[in-house]
């Protein structure tokens, strides 16, 4: 699997299911008993005029996008999660039988830079 594909298949499972999620659970908990802060939060999410859910999951959107993309940032090196000067890197990799792509190779475009460029506009509108 190629950088590409990975992103691909991220921004589906984690961030488009992330976001409908979300927007799902706020519009029905899940559950016999769901937490009280849930169920507050969904009634507040019913009591909304449609123009202002859109505006809610607009909210959810950057959140999905800020945290997906602050851990490609992590995993691409360019954000740290370490102090000090002697800091480790790390590396993702995909196996599938003898096959081993390497994802966080610095000499290819960064996963952060790739997830940014199939997101941005779902995310922050069209460009102006």
């Amino acid at each position: 699997m190629k950088s590409e594909a990975f992103i691909k298949s991220i921004k589906s499972v984690v961030h488009d299911s992330g976001v409908s999620g979300v927007v799902k659970t706020l519009e029905h908990p899940s559950g016999r008993k769901p937490p009280q802060r849930l169920v507050e939060l969904s009634d507040w999410f019913r009591s909304l005029s449609a123009s202002d859910r859109a505006r809610v999951e607009q909210v959810i959107q950057l959140g999905v996008h800020s945290g997906v993309f602050g851990f490609l940032a992590v995993l691409d090196g360019v954000r740290s999660i370490e102090d000090g000067h002697d800091k480790g890197s790390l590396e993702l990799s995909y196996r599938r039988g003898d096959e081993r792509d390497i994802l966080t190779d610095s000499s290819q475009e960064m996963l952060h830079d790739i997830y940014q460029s199939h997101v941005y506009e779902q995310v922050f509108g069209s460009a102006a």
